[in-house]
């Protein structure tokens, strides 16, 4: 299983739920007529209805797109289920619910195929509608069957969102269903058999991979369903006895996910400024940095912008085409077949299915899950007779030098700071190596190394530290000209020196630099993050921040 998959069913609620209620809730048995749902993955669960005799009415895809109502056993009804086999049952606060016209709808419309997703959305969509059964006492839907009856009687005003929790909510209002307990279906039989506890969770663990998540658009919505769903359920649990230890834990659960959402909100401009770098709650936290100000230094000054581009391959090939003006020529080969929906390659036996009207479904079927038929082809450019790799791996990487002196405290150092990050996003995009030194006075160096695979998440908090007294120039210099030599993924790397004065060198140590610059190939980039611009001599460029 990918690692991010499996760390995603470890750590959340539902492992923590699973410990609470299989450890300190009862256990209940369906009724006709009880909601049913098993949890599938970490933001899916599968739903259906109990009809009686151990069997659950659900909705079963068994085709391209297509899906039955059919009855299943417990066992069927979570064997897609990743998170094991435990079934939520609707209950009250004296067990479970259920209502023999839900169980007759949903009984009633075994057998009846749908295109999945037309008439019923999903499961949910299903087990809602045969929930909205429970106030029909002439059983107009069962005697007319309830696919047909949806078709017929659905209004404009009523709801089809397809969601676990818009079938709780119907269920609540139905059925007076406001808990969810678990059904022991497997040892219900056997009198002398019990369900073995779960072992408690690792709730360190958990709060340690919520902190170290990193924050997006996507991860931020992942965690405030989580901080919703755990609110209701700690409401759900609040009169059941569940000793105050467990109650204590899963609030300082909720909290951290709350202090997440708020934390989110307050530095959501700087994340989207800073794209791709995956900080995380614990980065940001550990940061004692002006996140708006960063923000607005990275979204609105145009000299840092100018430098990072300046600083990238893009920047450099789109020089190298303006100096040479050497025209290139394109050749692809075709050297096999593959699955995908590129219909400018789709081979003519796919086409086919176009000549069928039963077909065509299938075609436009493949063709959502990329499994049409196409051509693979393999591209080569040629420039001036020489084949050249577009993927081929170019130098440049970065060793950056960062003044931390007293003089670059306030809004010099909050400009080398962006600059930085700016910079290191770029590189990252482009699988480079990035190697900062935090220098002050003389002997005092701090280094930190973003290596090319690897993300900038580290550097943030390493910002945070300085030195505060006086600079010293030479013994950065010499540190980069070092790392540039001796260090495999900086071969050939430029030299980023970010001062808020000009660098002060000794004439013998300048000599020396021009002589290291051109025996190793690389370039010095001066950036001034306060004063004037003043040409020292051994920069090949001096930029000022403005």
């Amino acid at each position: 299983m990918i690692p991010f998959l499996a760390a995603a069913l470890r750590f959340g609620l539902k492992p923590l739920k699973y410990f609470i209620d299989n450890t300190f809730r009862d256990k209940v048995t369906p009724v006709e007529g009880s909601v049913l749902y098993c949890d599938l993955w970490v933001a899916a669960e599968h739903s259906g209805i109990y009809v009686g005799n151990g069997q659950i009415s659900n909705i079963v895809v068994d085709g391209v797109a297509e899906s039955t109502v059919q009855r299943s056993d417990a066992r069927d009804f979570t064997s897609k289920s990743t998170m094991g086999n435990k079934i939520y049952v609707s209950c009250n606060d004296s067990g479970a619910v259920g209502n023999t016209h839900v169980a007759g709808g949903a009984d009633s419309a075994v057998g009846q195929r749908s295109f999945y997703g037309l008439v019923f959305k999903n499961c949910h969509a299903f087990s809602t509608r045969c929930v909205n059964l429970a106030h029909f006492a002439n059983h107009a839907a069962v005697e007319e069957g309830l696919v047909d009856w949806v078709i017929n009687k659905i209004t404009p005003e009523e709801t089809w969102e397809p969601t676990i929790r818009a079938l709780k909510e119907t269920a609540e209002k139905k059925l007076g269903a406001n808990k969810w307990r678990l059904w022991d279906w497997e040892n219900q039989n056997n009198s002398k058999s019990q369900s073995k506890p779960d072992p408690e969770p690792d709730w360190q663990a958990h709060h340690d991979h919520f902190m170290n998540q990193p924050l997006n658009t996507q991860s931020i919505q992942t965690i405030r369903e989580q901080f919703t769903a755990t609110q209701a359920y700690e409401a759900e649990i609040a009169n059941e006895n569940i000793p105050d230890a467990i109650r204590q834990k899963l609030a300082q659960f909720r909290i951290l996910l709350g202090d997440i959402s708020q934390k989110y909100e307050e530095v959501k401009e700087f994340l989207k400024q800073c794209k791709g770098a995956e900080f995380s709650y614990g980065d940001l936290k550990a940061c004692t940095d002006d996140f708006s100000a960063l923000a607005r230094e990275l979204q609105n000054n145009r000299a840092i912008h100018e430098l990072a581009r300046k600083m990238g391959r893009d920047y450099i090939s789109e020089e190298k085409k303006k100096q040479s003006k050497i025209p290139e020529a394109s050749k692809s080969e075709v050297y096999g077949t593959h699955r995908s929906d590129d219909l400018m390659r789709i081979l003519p036996s796919e086409l086919l299915y176009l000549e069928d009207e039963t077909l065509e479904t299938l075609f436009y079927a493949k063709l959502l899950e990329q499994s049409l038929q196409t051509y693979q082809l393999k591209g080569i450019t040629y420039r001036q007779g020489e084949e050249i790799d577009r993927q081929q791996k170019r130098t440049g990487p970065v060793v950056a030098c960062l003044d931390t002196s007293g003089s670059m405290n306030g809004l010099p150092l909050l400009k080398a700071k962006a600059l930085l990050l700016a910079i290191a996003n770029i590189l990252k995009k482009e699988n480079r190596a990035l190697h900062v030194i935090l220098f002050g006075a003389s002997g005092e160096l701090r280094e930190f190394s973003m290596e090319s695979a690897k993300n900038t998440r580290g550097l943030l908090a390493f910002l945070n530290q300085g030195f505060g007294g006086g600079t010293d120039f030479e013994t950065p210099l010499k540190k980069s000209l070092h790392i540039i030599e001796n260090k495999k993924d900086c071969i050939k790397a430029d030299i980023l020196m970010i001062s808020d004065g000009d660098c002060c060198l000794s004439s013998a140590f300048a000599q020396k630099l021009q002589q290291e610059k051109s025996r190793l190939d690389c370039s010095v980039y001066s950036v001034l993050c306060a004063g004037q611009r003043v040409a020292d001599g051994f920069s090949d460029e001096v930029v000022v921040l403005s």
